[in-house]
């Protein structure tokens, strides 16, 4: 395995350069990892309420860039087949959950290419008994973008932590083999897609559940991809822009996240090097940080 990330690198930027080309990881990956980054100043209205309509817009939007179609049904086609079963892992945190919004347009388009609604489930601490997904043939990975007290980031690898037969296991090192999770049983080669919604993530938090709507902002974004790396790289890189922009730069590492790199390098999962990763930006770019 290669070297474990340290705060100190992090700060001397000897191997997490964020701010200039790269972030660094020393990935083992060839191919380019594409990623969607796709924003609408109408996501959210004047009471921070999530639009539906502009959700399901952007998801198709992000779908369609992604897998080079022009139709999102189409698009959809290309990862899931009619027939399938499909387990949709979900995140239920209370204070910033998977928005509904944002699951029904999933459903939608699922269903739009050919999987029966009783073949379709959301569900989050009860994947591992739940029985559509004990029979899925496809995963979907969708939760929000937020800080966490652990693992410094909470992105599509920490939303699969709860296939795990103990979470605490995960928990050692900062949380670093996360990537691991995707080389379960019950997992593993069934991840067609990672959304990351970033309509209102939070970039900072002071211990375990901490939540408070002063470190939350209306970015109205989701970042879409296949590799789970390169999606929470890219949501790192977020984070960490608004971190130094509101707490200021010597601030902008949240607790080290290690698992970033670690999924990279040693589980060869996917890309964390920006180098590596294709970042396709769509719709609004005011305040887009990265």
């Amino acid at each position: 395995m290669g070297k474990v990330i340290t705060r100190r690198d992090f700060i001397q930027g000897s191997t997490f350069a964020v701010l200039g080309a790269t972030m660094g990881f020393s990935s083992q990956q060839t191919k380019k990892s594409k990623v969607i980054l796709i924003r609408h100043s109408d996501a959210l209205d004047e009471n921070s309420k999530i639009k539906e309509e502009i959700v399901q817009q952007m998801l198709d939007e992000a779908v369609k860039t992604l897998f080079n179609q022009d139709d999102p049904v189409k698009a959809f086609q290309k990862i899931i087949k009619p027939g399938e079963v499909v387990g949709v892992k979900t995140n239920v945190w209370s204070y910033l959950p998977t928005p509904p919004e944002l699951e029904r347009s999933i459903e939608r388009r699922l269903i739009d290419a050919g999987v029966k609604k009783e073949d379709i489930s959301f569900d989050d601490h009860g994947v591992r008994t739940n029985s559509v997904f004990l029979r899925a043939t496809s995963l979907i990975n969708v939760r929000p973008l937020r800080t966490h007290y652990l693992a410094g980031v909470s992105g599509c690898m920490k939303n699969y932590i709860m296939f795990a037969k103990s979470q605490p296991a995960y928990h050692p090192n900062s949380c670093s083999d996360l990537g691991s999770l995707f080389y379960l049983p019950q997992v593993k080669g069934k991840t067609r897609l990672n959304v990351l919604c970033a309509l209102t993530p939070q970039y900072h938090g002071r211990g375990p559940h901490h939540f408070s709507r002063r470190y939350v902002w209306g970015y109205k974004g989701l970042i879409v991809g296949q590799d789970p790396v390169a999606v929470d790289a890219i949501g790192l890189r977020l984070i960490m822009a608004k971190r130094a922009e509101q707490l200021g730069k010597a601030r902008e590492i949240p607790p080290v996240p290690r698992h970033i790199e670690v999924a990279d390098v040693k589980h060869k999962l996917g890309n964390s090097d920006l180098n590596k990763i294709d970042l396709i930006k769509l719709g609004w770019k005011e305040d887009i940080l990265i």
